[in-house]
């Protein structure tokens, strides 16, 4: 009666629910399979999940500590199966210091950017080259080093709870604890649970008031008990069943567990718990993917332990490869170096950052649960769509002199089986990069491109194609991606008494590049793309703002610029939100050719068992069918050109898209299908000088769904329009900008 009696007294700005918390429920609405009720002591949610399943999660305040009085799950038709009971959650913050990086300073200096105080403050939050944790640093790698030992703190949260407040979003219910301090952080634990999902999310969400902060954090709770049965469950790298069932010593510390997918889970009562971060946004940008053991669990007493996910303090190196001593000492130096990149999140002042993580409560053993839990990712693969193929972009393999040094075309390389099981058609390669000769004049580069070309044709496929690429630092300024439609000879220079266009006795039609007007005309000619790598920072730094009256750049072989979700910045809601989407939408309105974003990995070698995939976004391009290596590769230009693909993490896949109508009154329709809880959809235009954008909340659709969203608007003055599906995990789909008739 006391819960009845408080929804019909919204005006109250609190109401006891039992006599030991006190929880503020005016934005809280009871609906069929998504309901908060008082419990003993406490306060419960109960929702549906998937097939029918039955969930609740009960919480409980004990002297200022949130705690998770009980989890439990019903199949639909079994019994309760309790998962945890009297759980605290934990969390920890690691923070260090931001620094702007050399590798962004040079380009800046070079445009004759004085690095004022401002600038440093604005370009350091766009940090790759940037390890926090890394003690002193190393030489000439980022601005104010040596690192000291006293700018890395960690900090466990604690609480001061209060009370509660329980919220309806759509199809969900949110439950906020506030008084959570975590050292230089400060903010609230929440928890939400989503109507068609078996998903709780537990996340810390605070913000800092410091001005240089990158973090990283841990998140799990501590508590869950072992009983006879208790056991965890993983598949490892190679994809085998793995199990530990606590008989161990206690631990210190927390035991990084290198599971496949990010996923372990805890078998109990017949029923099990999965734990995992979310599927990319977790994930801050690295040159390689090594799983260095995104879980863990804690033995902490013969009677207990911990779970949850975290991320490591420093990278590891990728194994190096090569059969010649210099081709091993080359590798294994460049691995090495990859250990001064771990930049992990930003923490701009006031900006609340959101640490999660989710579990997953399930009727069923371990194996299903996994299966169940990887259909948020597909299996971690890009699912095939009618109509497109998957493309991605800029990887340096240093493919010319692995196949060289092993001594044979025909040497099968390790990065090819994790495209491949990714589920991509078409990659574009990016070498003669820091490998081979991209300066040499002709007679050493053109002998190594005929390898490459050479090795992308012996291990192209029927849908499959490997394009030989390259990322340029050349003559159009910044660091950028060539993409011909055919094997070309050229050189990045041309020496006195070379031609621009000659005909090679043994390679054929040769380009010798001089000038920037050049290799502009090299491309018109043969029909190729280039678009701006990583925009904004690393290389390119201060690009392409600084060429954006030049003729590449207004001609429609610039495509535009590449997307990675590079920075992470966990107060957002989209991937890449400021240097990617933004830079988008600030291109469109100078008043060019369309220009887009491609998605780019900008990433190295590469093995089966890396976890690969919550690393990568991939670009869904229209095709009928993927070019034979031997073909001509312009319908894939074409169909880049022309704009007709979407850009995906993999959770959100659009079917179709387009405008109807004429004049002012348009509808943008897109038919979307989506895993996790979905967010919001949003249309964004441009009028040539300032960006808008209309966002509809979308969280009252189910999981695991899809829907056809028709979303008027008026065209008067705008001059562009585009599409984007953001979900509750930070995943999401983007189309690229139309320009408006």
């Amino acid at each position: 009666m006391i819960f009845k009696t408080l929804l019909l007294s919204a005006v109250f700005s609190a109401a006891v629910w039992s006599q030991s918390l006190n929880c503020d429920s005016r934005d809280y609405k009871p609906q069929a399979g998504l309901k908060a009720e008082p419990s003993s002591g406490g306060l419960e949610l109960s929702w549906t999940g998937e097939r029918g399943d039955q969930l609740r999660a009960s919480f409980s305040l004990r002297n200022g500590q949130p705690m998770i009085a009980e989890l439990a799950v019903r199949g639909n038709a079994g019994s309760w199966i309790v998962l945890g009971r009297n759980l605290t959650p934990e969390f920890q913050v690691t923070s260090g210091k931001r620094r702007l990086s050399e590798q962004q300073m040079a380009p800046l200096r070079a445009l004759g950017i004085a690095l004022t105080p401002e600038v440093v403050d604005r370009e350091k939050w766009n940090a790759f080259w940037d390890a926090p944790l890394m003690v002193p640093g190393a030489p000439n790698t980022n601005m104010d080093l040596p690192r000291k030992p006293e700018e890395i703190r960690r900090a466990w949260a604690t609480y001061q709870a209060t009370g509660c407040a329980v919220k309806s979003d759509g199809g969900r219910i949110e439950l906020t604890f506030p008084g959570v301090e975590m050292g230089i952080f400060s903010g609230r634990l929440q928890y939400t649970v989503y109507r068609g999902s078996n998903l709780l999310r537990q996340e810390v969400i605070a913000k800092t008031d410091e001005p240089s902060v990158a973090y990283k954090y841990l998140a799990g709770v501590k508590g869950m008990a072992i009983g006879n049965d208790t056991r965890l469950r993983w598949r490892d790298t190679a994809r085998n069943w793995q199990q530990y069932g606590f008989g161990g010593a206690v631990n210190t510390d927390a035991v990084a567990v290198r599971a496949r997918n990010r996923v372990l889970i805890v078998e109990e009562g017949g029923g099990s718990l999965a734990f995992l971060p979310p599927s990319h946004k977790f994930f801050f940008a690295r040159e390689i993917e090594t799983n260095l053991g995104y879980v863990y669990y804690r033995k902490d007493s013969p009677s207990s332990f911990a779970i949850g996910v975290r991320q490591a303090d420093r990278e590891e190196s990728y194994r190096p490869f090569g059969v010649s001593d210099a081709e091993w000492n080359k590798t294994a130096n460049e691995a090495r170096h990859d250990i001064n990149n771990f930049a992990l999140y930003n923490a701009p002042p006031g900006t609340w950052q959101r640490m999660p993580v989710y579990f997953y409560l399930s009727p069923a053993r371990a194996e299903a649960t996994d299966e169940a839990v990887l259909a948020y990712t597909h299996d971690d693969r890009y699912k095939e769509m009618p109509g497109f193929k998957v493309v991605v972009s800029h990887f340096h393999m240093h493919w010319n002199e692995h196949i060289t040094d092993g001594g044979s075309v025909d040497e099968q390389p390790s990065w090819l089986q994790v495209f491949r099981g990714l589920g991509v058609n078409v990659v574009i390669l990016a070498d003669f990069h820091s490998d081979s000769h991209p300066n040499d004049p002709g007679p050493v580069r053109f002998a190594e491109q005929k390898v490459y070309f050479d090795g992308c044709a012996r291990f192209s496929d029927r849908d499959f194609l490997l394009i030989p690429g390259e990322e340029p630092d050349n003559k159009l300024g910044g660091h950028y991606i060539t993409f011909l439609p055919r094997p070309v000879y050229w050189s990045h220079v041309r020496t006195p008494g070379q031609q621009f266009q000659e005909n090679d006795p043994k390679y054929g039609k040769v380009y010798h590049i001089g000038s920037a007007e050049e290799e502009l005309d090299m491309l018109r000619r043969e029909g190729g793309l280039m678009w701006q790598a990583h925009p904004r920072t690393k290389g390119s730094a201060g690009y392409p703002d600084a060429v954006r009256d030049k003729a590449h750049f207004l001609s429609d072989r610039f495509l535009g610029g590449s997307f990675q979700s590079l920075p992470v910045d966990q107060s957002q809601q989209r991937l890449c939100e400021v240097r990617c989407l933004d830079l988008m939408d600030e291109m469109n309105n100078w008043g060019t050719d369309p220009k887009y974003m491609i998605a780019e990995g900008d990433t190295y070698m590469k093995y089966p068992d890396d976890e690969t995939y919550p690393q990568v976004i991939v670009n869904y391009v229209k095709l009928d069918r993927v070019p034979a290596f031997g073909e001509d590769w312009s319908p894939i230009v074409h169909a880049m050109r022309a704009g007709d693909y979407f850009v995906s993490s993999g959770e959100v896949l659009l079917r179709q898209w387009g405008i109807e109508g004429a004049g002012a009154h348009r509808v943008y329709t897109a038919d979307v299908e989506w895993t996790f809880p979905p967010e919001f959809v949003e249309v964004v235009w441009g009028d040539g000088h300032s960006t808008g954008r209309q966002v509809m909340s979308t969280t009252g659709l189910p999981p695991l769904s899809h829907n056809t969203f028709r979303i008027p608007f008026d065209a008067a003055g705008k001059q562009w329009v585009r599409f984007a599906f953001w979900d509750s995990a930070g995943n999401g789909a983007f189309t690229q900008p139309v320009r408006l008739k």
